[in-house]
């Protein structure tokens, strides 16, 4: 049995909107990043990008169980020497309200070339306002 190979010219993108106002980040984000890389569909392949777009609302209302808003800890590099920085997830959320979803959905998807192309069909805001409305997204309940 030979593998299926959708062709790039048939493949169906759609646009998905989902409200993240009291949904846990952890869960929200696996079925995010199952959405981008095209998991739910029947012609899924690992080496094409066959996902569909997402737009994530009111990323600055989500929640996180225990206690993760002091216990979580995210780091970057400013490229200096002794230049890593660490936030606490609640330092983080009152800067860039839209970061803690971004982070944790690119650490659910490939570390490659496909992985950051999936990563730039994810739309992400603080507010429950976007300007996608041309693409008429469908809302999806998670």
């Amino acid at each position: 049995m030979k593998t299926y190979l959708a062709p790039v010219n048939e493949i169906e993108k759609k646009w998905y909107v989902v409200n993240a106002e009291d949904k846990i980040l952890g869960r929200l984000a696996a079925e995010i990043a199952s959405r981008l890389r095209g998991k739910h569909k029947p012609t899924f392949s690992t080496f094409i990008d066959n996902g569909d777009f997402v737009i994530v609302t009111n990323a600055d209302k989500i929640r996180l169980t225990g206690n993760k808003w002091n216990d979580k800890k995210y780091y970057h590099h400013t490229g200096y020497m002794g230049g890593i920085k660490e936030a606490n997830a609640k330092k983080l959320m009152e800067d860039h309200p839209t970061e803690l979803v971004v982070t944790a959905v690119k650490g659910m998807l490939p570390k490659n070339r496909l992985g950051r192309a999936q990563l730039k069909k994810l739309k992400v805001y603080a507010g429950s306002a976007h300007p996608h409305e041309a693409q008429q997204p469908v809302v999806l309940d998670i």
